[in-house]
């Protein structure tokens, strides 16, 4: 295709154009061969094949025979709608010069130790190249050699990205994960283009050392040149930034000002709410004060607040409830914006995977083999029992609201929040905010259209009014598949965080739809799911506690009954019975562990509504 048609196409309607927007489901957070985490675990996907897998085709996985044949094999049950591989920036050039022989630098030591010693070598390029910001001395001047290094992975990055895009089935966005580390604490980012036209070379932390420095740069060398260029940063793992991911002060501490805030609002519109490390909606503590605990807050919460916490346990800290959680950063947001008159953090939310396997939307808890990363590489043969680290999970989606499967539908859909996220079934949930949705509305076939013409969508801003906001709720199950039916819906909940009166910080969980009290239980032994759920709920709710005076954002949070976790699906089909020691066979011991967590509630967060005062 000449680049003239490639251009003209973009004008072409697909077939299925839906106006009223349709619900694309997709994985922003792909690690390949590229990836030095991912490639010292023996992970050999490419990114072409981690788009083919997203489309449905099988992936070998590791461990591999001396044949290089896969000895396991994954393949989505449904085929994803959209995907990036994010590999890591900050490392391409190294992990390819220290994996080709043809290369000057692949007899150094540090290639050496990253071949034979792989754990070893992970960590010490790790420590240097994204906790310290630098470049290992074999590296050169100023790290140039391995800066060219990483020209010919990030060409065959885009060159994937561009192959496997299928304008109206499939598409796939180019992009890569800005890999900041500092002291531990994570404030990682991927950064996804809105379309071909992309950097040289990726902004890495070593490069930009700062959230702010990396703006900065894609300013510089994407969005003010006249190529078209322009991206979004999504952060990741706050859960795990010890407070560190979204400052109100710059290094030198000096406190962020409008034009800070600005420039961050315009890159960051989206966020991570959860992925294979845990869960960042909210913090969860049993010391919480009383009326103060949001009990479906303790869902996959990590028992740490940054990396070196797995690690190493003498720097094993419990995660804080200022520790970075998304609910608490959106009202800080809230408290930014009074006092600059621009809310740094107005987030949407969805979720991912963060595979190091190159498997995108492999979510489903009872056919887990575990995704990498900072987990169990499974490198030199398939670990017995438990294939993953028990506080670990299978990851999530993002979903967009879009009118048709393209790039700059996506994109837009992503630039106006109108997205959320799932832990790894497809629900479906609609959210609209307004002043005058008719109590009735749930009965009229007329229900999105309505939403759309009177009032905004999830990641919008309601009008000003005195009267109080109502909001209209739909949530479908997942229809799941023939041979593993989805999880009936068991309420919708609207979480509201506001500034009151006397510029405290508040937030409330509203029940709105459905029943906690309904009785549905999940089978330990045979992981059954049993009870009555709904197949769908919807509803119109208003404010009761509006006052006009006081910023709010609303979200909707959306349940499934109990079922079970990725973790008793095995446990369970092992007949672990913890009272009988003998039935614990090597690798289950987690089945019988105090902080095994049998049972999980799956669900989805949309992106937020905001209510800002005149």
């Amino acid at each position: 295709m000449t680049a003239s048609t490639a251009f003209s196409n973009r004008s072409v309607v697909c077939e299925d154009y839906n106006p009223l927007r349709t619900a694309f489901f997709g994985d922003t957070h792909i690690h390949s061969r590229y990836s030095l985490d991912a490639s010292t675990q023996d992970t050999r996907t490419t990114p072409e094949q981690a788009y083919e897998f997203a489309r449905g085709k099988k992936l070998g996985v590791q461990p591999w025979d001396e044949n290089g044949k896969a000895l396991r094999y994954l393949q989505l049950s449904r085929p994803l709608d959209f995907a990036m591989v994010s590999d890591h920036a900050e490392l391409l050039g190294e992990v390819s010069v220290c994996n080709n022989p043809d290369s000057e630098l692949y007899s150094s030591w540090q290639c050496w130790m990253l071949r034979d010693f792989p754990r070893g070598g992970y960590f010490l390029f790790n420590l240097v190249g994204m906790s310290e910001g630098k470049r290992l001395g074999f590296c050169g001047e100023n790290g140039e050699l391995c800066r060219k290094a990483a020209i010919g992975p990030w060409q065959q990055i885009q060159a994937a990205a561009e192959s496997a895009n299928d304008r109206c089935q499939f598409t796939s966005f180019i992009g890569y994960e800005w890999t900041g580390a500092p002291d531990s604490q994570n404030i990682h980012r991927n950064v996804i283009f809105k379309n071909s036209q992309v950097p040289e070379l990726p902004v890495s932390y070593i490069d930009g050392p700062s959230a702010e420095q990396l703006f900065q740069s894609l300013e510089e060398e994407c969005r003010s040149n006249e190529s078209g260029c322009d991206a979004l940063t999504i952060p990741h793992n706050s859960n795990l930034s010890n407070g560190l991911m979204f400052p109100t002060v710059i290094k030198d501490g000096t406190p962020i000002t409008s034009e800070d805030a600005k420039l961050r609002a315009s890159y960051e519109k989206l966020v991570e709410v959860m992925q294979h490390k845990g869960s960042s909606e909210c913090y969860f503590s049993q010391d919480a004060p009383l009326g103060n605990a949001d009990e479906l807050c303790n869902f996959e919460q990590l028992p740490y607040n940054q990396f070196s916490g797995r690690t190493f346990s003498f720097m094993k800290e419990a995660p804080k409830s200022n520790g970075g959680f998304l609910r608490q950063v959106l009202v800080e947001g809230l408290q930014q914006e009074k006092k600059l008159g621009e809310n740094p953090f107005k987030f949407g939310m969805i979720a991912s995977t963060d595979t190091h396997l190159g498997a995108p939307g492999a979510t489903d808890e009872d056919n887990f083999i575990g995704h990498g990363g900072a987990g169990s590489p499974n490198k030199d043969k398939v670990k017995a029992g438990l294939p993953d680290a028990l506080e670990f999970n299978p990851g999530g989606l993002a979903v967009l609201w879009a009118e048709e499967n393209t790039r700059e539908s996506l994109f837009a859909a992503m630039q106006r929040r109108e997205a959320y996220g799932t832990s790894g079934p497809r629900i479906s949930v609609r959210f609209f905010g307004g002043h005058d949705y008719p109590e009735n509305l749930c009965k009229s076939h007329d229900f999105i259209k309505e939403g759309y013409t009177r009032g905004v969508p999830m990641g919008g801003d309601l009008t000003i009014s005195e009267k109080a906001p109502s909001f209209a709720i739909s949530a479908l199950k997942d229809p799941g598949t023939k041979n593993s039916p989805g999880t009936s819906l068991q309420r919708v909940q609207v979480i509201k965080g506001w500034i009151d009166n006397k510029g405290q910080s508040r937030e409330k969980v509203f029940e709105v739809a459905g029943n906690p009290d309904n009785g549905a239980s999940v089978d330990l032994n045979t992981c059954e799911r049993k009870g009555e759920g709904y197949a769908s709920l919807c509803t119109v709710w208003q404010d009761p506690e509006f006052n006009p005076e006081q910023s709010a954002f609303y979200y909707t949070r959306v349940i499934e009954n109990p079922s079970c976790r990725w973790s008793q699906y095995i446990c369970s089909a092992s007949k672990v019975d913890c009272s009988k020691p003998e039935t614990i066979d090597e690798g289950l011991e987690g089945c019988c562990s105090p902080d095994h967590q049998p049972i999980i509630q799956e669900r989805a967060w949309s992106s937020p509504i905001w209510y800002t005062p005149s």
